[in-house]
């Protein structure tokens, strides 16, 4: 079962820079996006056939919003997680399968000078909470860009980025949280070492030089860790200033 996730930063933008290839290519049996800036009728997606697709579209134009696109048909799917503070903007899609939750999700960014920080604390601690709710019924598998980049080797210039928006002590404890209630991080179970990125800004050729931050993860409750059989980051894929993250279960 090949599962990617990605942050398009905006599916009509992407669908301009290769997505339909990359799409066609992968056949995978779930593609999650996160940032997709639009609603499903602003975009034409006649050619994904044999696709059942989700959307959760923010309440604003233009700004944020996740899509699930699925070859197996969910028994249920949501939206949000219950909270109207947090249901807004579009930033979460969970479905519901036989064998475990599937959940996307677009993470609140702190913003510059870390102005939404008190947000974004109270966020981490209510999407955890409805994510070990969840469990109670089935394992969970979880997905998305969380705008945190969690240990020193996740980004390229850590002493720089120390305490900036996603490198926060906050911001990484938040995570850390996330992994001691149980939830594993799939990259690092095959991959210890640092210089593997999945975000680069724009600017200064960031990219190009692999000056770049890992925050796009795909965590797995501890029951579904036998399954897992792969995990990787695909940087060689553009159309984005993210990189698709890639999972497999067997």
């Amino acid at each position: 079962m090949k599962l990617i996730s990605w942050n398009v930063n905006g599916l009509r933008a992407a669908l301009g820079k290769g997505f339909r290839e990359f799409f066609e290519e992968q056949d995978a049996d779930f593609i999650c996006l996160q940032e997709t800036k639009a609603r499903p009728e602003q975009v034409d997606l006649a050619w994904m056939q044999g696709y059942h697709a989700f959307w959760n579209s923010a309440e604003k134009a233009g700004y944020s919003g996740t899509a699930i696109f699925c070859k197996q048909e969910p028994e249920l799917a949501s939206y949000g997680i219950g909270i109207p503070e947090h249901d807004k903007e579009g930033r979460v899609i969970t479905l519901k399968f036989d064998a475990f939750y599937l959940v996307n999700v677009y993470t609140p960014n702190a913003q510059n000078e870390l102005r939404r920080l008190p947000y974004r604390e109270t966020w981490d601690r209510d999407f955890l909470n409805y994510l070990k709710e969840l469990e109670t019924d089935r394992p969970v598998i979880l997905c998305g860009d969380l705008n945190v980049a969690h240990q020193e080797i996740d980004v390229a210039r850590p002493k720089a980025n120390r305490n900036n928006p996603g490198f926060s002590d906050s911001e990484r404890a938040g995570f850390s949280t996330l992994l001691e209630a149980g939830f594993i991080d799939t990259f690092r179970e095959f991959e210890p070492g640092g210089d593997h990125y999945s975000w680069w800004s724009y600017r200064a050729g960031a990219r190009a030089r692999n000056v770049g931050w890992r925050i796009d993860y795909w965590c797995i409750s501890p029951l579904l860790r036998e399954r897992l059989s792969s995990a990787r980051i695909l940087p060689e894929v553009m159309g984005s200033d993210h990189c698709p993250v890639l999972m497999e279960l067997s």
